[in-house]
């Protein structure tokens, strides 16, 4: 009985063989497994690093787009800017030279004697009121010596009749408005301590000053970029 169960060499073999396929077998699908697993993971972590670099890249290529815009709102409002400092320099150079033929013209005032005369007890008698000084001197031209004097006559006539006042007024003769001046008078008070300044020159600044906008409306119309007109 136990001879006949015992296998003999080329039983053996087979089974051992059987053995050895099965074993094959399993370490082929175990390595099939392991492959398949690990090109998952691999694929996984290549979409994921692939991912990554995408959102860098666009997060990087978004920036340099904002980069770029920021760049190109800035060149544009230099270049706006610089536009309208240019029209701002071209607007205050005809400006000035309105100013400046104004000033040019101010030594012809004096040429219609009549007007200017009238002109002179004007400027007189708006010193007076504002010094309302009971002494008072006034400096003018050489030239205009004679016209002021009547001029001063006629102002304190029209003074006294408002204010019902006398007004003592005296011409400065040590210190007369220089020849270059286009004209007009300087009426002081206290002892030359208050000062009326009535020359054509500073009167014309005065006027320039007050009028200033209104010449810039009518020679240039109104600004776009003023929410309102007071």
């Amino acid at each position: 009985m136990a001879t006949q169960g015992r296998l003999n060499d080329n039983e053996v073999a087979a089974e051992m063989n059987k053995m050895v396929s099965f074993i094959k077998q399993e370490a082929l699908e175990k390595a099939r497994e392991i492959k398949v697993k690990a090109d998952e993971e691999f694929n996984i972590e290549k979409a994921k690093l692939v991912r990554q670099e995408t959102i860098a890249i666009e997060a990087f290529y978004q920036k340099k787009m904002k980069q770029a815009e920021v760049a190109r709102k800035i060149a544009q409002s230099n270049h706006v800017n610089k536009n309208r400092l240019r029209i701002l320099q071209a607007r205050q150079q005809a400006l000035n030279d309105v100013f400046q033929e104004a000033r040019g013209q101010l030594t012809s005032i004096c040429h219609d004697k009549a007007k200017y005369a009238a002109l002179l007890k004007n400027l007189l008698l708006q010193g007076f009121f504002q010094l309302m000084e009971p002494n008072v001197s006034v400096q003018c031209r050489k030239v205009d010596l004679d016209l002021v004097k009547t001029a001063i006559t006629e102002a304190k006539a029209a003074y006294k009749e408002k204010l019902k006042a006398d007004l003592e007024v005296k011409i400065d003769p040590a210190n007369p408005l220089p020849d270059s001046s286009a004209g007009g008078v300087i009426v002081s008070g206290k002892e030359d301590r208050i000062r009326v300044n009535n020359t054509l020159e500073n009167r014309l600044e005065l006027l320039t000053d007050i009028m200033l906008p209104d010449i810039r409306i009518m020679m240039f119309g109104l600004s776009q970029s003023r929410a309102f007109l007071s």
